[in-house]
């Protein structure tokens, strides 16, 4: 489903034009955002949960040259679905 999907189905069920619901797609994305810049947490009960998890460095190989390399640490944002989400999936 793509974004421009998104903002119909809200528009449709919230009774917003086009327009708003972009907006509040939009806003809903930007709160995540920062709060993931932040180092927050997004708990959202019974939909899941958006986390920034820490990947610490590790060594890894080139895989044309076969050299051995240093990955720095990293972080990276991940969702984790709540229960609700998982049974309506199944």
């Amino acid at each position: 489903m793509l974004k421009a999907e998104v903002v119909d189905r809200v528009a449709s069920q919230t009774g917003l034009t086009k327009k708003a619901a972009g907006e509040a797609v939009d806003s809903f994305v930007d709160v995540v955002t920062s709060a993931l810049k932040r180092g927050d947490d997004v708990l959202l009960t019974g939909f899941g949960k958006f986390e920034v998890r820490v990947r610490s460095q590790r060594e890894g190989r080139n895989p044309q040259t076969g050299a051995k390399i240093n990955i720095p640490a990293s972080k990276t944002p991940a969702f984790r679905a709540g229960k609700a989400l998982k049974v309506a999936v199944k």
